[in-house]
């Protein structure tokens, strides 16, 4: 009896490691054939993907690839095509390429309208001021995004906007419960009540019409969190020169320099 119970616990650890080590393999196959025209995709449009060095590229282009075999991509009254399945797969991956190991395990489906929408969702009418939105409710897991405000976000490369990276900014601040605009899973302890009082400055400057941030961004931290992000990974260099120390704790909470450095 021992011996078969031996037997038994040696039989399930082996399938799990050949479990293991075949899901290792799908993966990297999978990876290993991510469509070269996704690469001149990423290329032509994503200036954080440009400005990587080689090895990193190849990162950034595996994971692109991971999260779009992970997450459903649904077009709603438009098509789906490959620019707008590389640039949502960049706008998930930019904010977070600096924790290799993290999952959007909030998010299972994003829904791609036309154009924008109001907070019911529907695409007609006058009144339709939204351009991304994290679903709650019925639409817990889903994200809405506006094909026109997706495309937009990534061709104007003077602006500081970017809607996707919003929203998945929003997804990445929802992740510890609670979306507030303190990212405590990227965020160590000692740098919350600084990043907490630099938000509140930051957002009085705003609504005295004394910063270039845009106004959005003072309806409260979350959205000013979602709206200095778009600022750091779209204009970096002018965030750097107008609000260093507000650039220094974006990049603190990224970990951009680890990337820049590399």
């Amino acid at each position: 009896m021992q011996n078969i119970i031996i037997f038994f616990l040696f039989a399930t650890a082996l399938f799990a490691f050949l479990f293991r080590l075949s899901a290792k393999s799908r993966k990297k196959k999978f990876i290993e054939e991510l469509p070269g025209d996704y690469k001149i995709l990423l290329l032509q449009n994503v200036m954080f993907y440009q400005k990587l060095s080689e090895p990193y590229k190849l990162q950034f282009e595996e994971r692109v690839q991971h999260f779009l075999s992970s997450v459903r991509i649904t077009g709603v009254g438009t098509e789906v095509e490959d620019i707008d399945r590389v640039l949502i797969g960049a706008s998930a991956i930019i904010p977070i390429f600096a924790f290799p190991d993290w999952e959007y395990i909030n998010l299972h489906e994003i829904l791609l309208y036309p154009e924008t929408f109001n907070e019911q969702f529907e695409q007609t009418g006058n009144d339709r001021p939204v351009m991304g939105m994290i679903g709650s409710g019925a639409m817990n897991h889903v994200m809405i995004l506006s094909k026109h405000a997706l495309r937009e976000g990534f061709s104007n490369k003077t602006d500081k906007n970017n809607t996707a990276l919003h929203e998945f900014v929003h997804l990445i601040d929802k992740t510890d419960g609670d979306t507030d605009g303190i990212p405590e899973v990227f965020l160590q302890h000692q740098y919350i009540l600084p990043w907490v009082e630099m938000m509140r400055k930051n957002i009085k400057d705003i609504m005295q019409d004394r910063s270039d941030i845009n106004p959005y961004g003072a309806t409260n931290q979350a959205e000013f969190f979602a709206v200095v992000s778009e600022y750091f990974f779209e204009r970096p260099d002018l965030m750097q020169r107008k609000h260093p120390e507000l650039y220094n704790m974006l990049e603190t909470i990224f970990k951009k320099d680890e990337v820049d450095n590399s």
